[in-house]
């Protein structure tokens, strides 16, 4: 099999290092994998090509500032990427994120659809059936499932159409591009996805859910086996990307105030901006962490860790808690999308959504002992998401898509 992943990103995020791990999996299977890459940085170890550059890159980004078009622009590079894919002429296409403004969805589906090419999609949110928004449970809204319009947050969330609702429009277009095409497998990483698509416009194709996986290697319990003992204040752990209200960001700030002051609130991924805030509101009360120099060093943190807690509003399957338990550290996480899926009643406890005072007492529970979770069973929750088995499952998705194709023209 030869295999060509397409993604924003390689090795960056959690989508990037997806990929990466992927392409790995693929080659060590013997069989061969390629990549089309949205952007840099690009790592001459993997075989492929870059499909945009910085300059079609802001470009694409204006575009969708001024007329709300994210996923229309980007022809050009688009046209000399699939003009390289007839090169290569892999077997099957998997697709990753195509949002992120690098590619021209309409050409590259109709390529598709021309050249009838075997595709699984691997959707990581909710972008590819709505008319603008990534998500959208923290708006509470479900025009998705009869046709976006007048989206009154189209210049608040991701992909910020600044000056233009193109919601309308961008709906019937994706509609139309993503629609009819012969070979298409999806898989969601959450049952939760698979629930809404079932209700979208993409309900005519099958769903396979294939959960996220993480490096067990890295992500493990410490040596010491009173690592959480020895620190000296209980810990509150908080992990994100980038914080944002959606992310949770204003419920650690009242379990800040909340919680007793002989317990810690540590944040990883805040910005100079928040440390700068949060320092000067919270003080001592508040660890605060830019980023990690590498996952061993938040392992690290997750090991330390007297409880991580997942106040998201918005998610799809979130690693964030399988790396937590992985590292023997119970999960407190609101039933948002799929967060909730992998937590087990033994490995954490799941608040429901946007409910501060449920999310309160769960924390207040594990810090007085009134609910335990032992470094054993949080790990063996987490046993159930090595990447390396849910990578052996795209590897047999593959085969079983390959061999429908073949059975189809026969």
């Amino acid at each position: 099999m030869k295999i060509l992943l397409v993604n924003t990103v390689i090795n960056r995020g959690s989508v990037g290092r997806i990929t990466a791990d992927l392409y790995r999996e693929i080659e060590a299977s013997g069989n061969e994998a390629i990549l089309g890459i949205g952007r840099e940085p690009w790592d001459d170890s993997y075989k492929g090509r870059l499909i945009g550059n910085k300059g079609d890159f802001y470009v694409h980004v204006m575009k969708n500032f001024v007329q709300g078009e994210a996923g229309f622009g980007s022809d050009a590079v688009t046209a000399e990427f699939l003009k390289w894919v007839d090169e290569e002429k892999p077997d099957l296409i998997h697709l990753q994120n195509i949002h992120g403004f690098y590619i021209q969805i309409e050409r590259l589906f109709a390529y598709i659809k021309k050249r009838n090419i075997p595709v699984v999609w691997t959707l990581h949110d909710c972008w590819p059936y709505t008319g603008h928004c990534a998500f959208y449970d923290y708006a509470a809204c479900d025009k998705w499932k009869t046709g976006c319009n007048n989206c009154i947050h189209h210049a608040k969330v991701y992909p910020y159409a600044l000056l233009k609702d193109n919601s309308v429009i961008s709906y019937s277009r994706k509609r139309k591009a993503f629609c009819g095409v012969k070979n298409l497998t999806i898989v969601t990483p959450s049952r939760w996805l698979k629930g809404q698509l079932a209700e979208s416009f993409l309900k005519e194709y099958p769903v396979e859910v294939i959960y996220n996986g993480i490096d067990l290697d890295i992500f493990k319990p410490s040596e010491d086996p009173d690592i959480k003992t020895k620190q000296p204040y209980p810990i509150v752990l908080g992990v994100a990307n980038v914080w944002e209200h959606r992310k949770g960001l204003n419920y650690f700030k009242k379990l800040a105030r909340d919680l007793p002051n002989n317990c810690k609130i540590h944040l990883i991924g805040v910005n100079k901006k928040q440390i700068k805030e949060l320092s000067k509101e919270f003080g001592e009360k508040m660890i605060l962490t830019p980023h990690t120099n590498g996952q061993a060093e938040l392992a690290k943190a997750y090991q330390e860790a007297t409880v991580f807690v997942n106040a998201t509003l918005e998610d799809n399957f979130p690693t964030t808690n399988l790396e937590a338990m992985a590292c023997g550290t119970p999960v407190i996480t609101y039933q948002t999308g799929g967060s909730g899926e992998s937590v087990s009643d033994k490995s954490g406890i799941v608040v429901y959504r946007a409910s501060y005072d449920g999310l309160l007492q769960a924390v207040k529970d594990v810090l007085d002992g009134t609910k335990t979770f032992s470094q054993d069973d949080c790990r063996k929750q987490a046993l159930n998401y090595d990447k390396h088995t849910r990578y052996q499952e795209y590897l047999e998705l593959y085969k079983k898509v390959l061999q429908q194709t073949d059975h189809s023209q026969e």
